[in-house]
């Protein structure tokens, strides 16, 4: 599992998922997410266009940070997910917790203000 960062927006950071994310491959995402909320990020875009494959643990993960964020008054969006993983997320009913957007896109137009234009 890679991960790979980049702004957008300047205060929307992409996050680009790369492979599985499991048990295995989790420990490190959480620790590199959890210091980017703690320094100060509030918005950022889960990009799963290229994650294989998600676990229950995995998905925990998701949940994980889109409460620390919310505690922060921040938000995290779900991009771009295959249909395996789509389905897993639907299964454990995801579609409540975060938004899930067919493209990174659209999740970023999401972030803008109602009356943005």
């Amino acid at each position: 599992m890679e991960f790979f960062y980049h702004e957008l927006d300047k205060d929307i950071l992409i996050l680009s998922a790369d492979g599985g994310l499991n048990a295995d491959t989790a420990d490190q995402f959480v620790h590199e997410l959890e210091s980017l909320v703690d320094a100060g990020v509030k918005k950022i875009i889960v990009d799963c266009g290229r994650l294989d494959y998600i676990s229950s643990y995995g998905i925990g993960v998701l949940v994980r940070l889109h409460k620390k964020l919310a505690k922060h008054g921040g938000d995290v969006k779900v991009a771009a997910v295959k249909s395996m993983v789509l389905q897993a997320m639907r299964i454990m009913h995801m579609g409540e917790v975060f938004s899930i957007y067919p493209n990174v896109d659209q999740a970023r137009l999401s972030f803008r203000p109602r009356d943005a234009k």
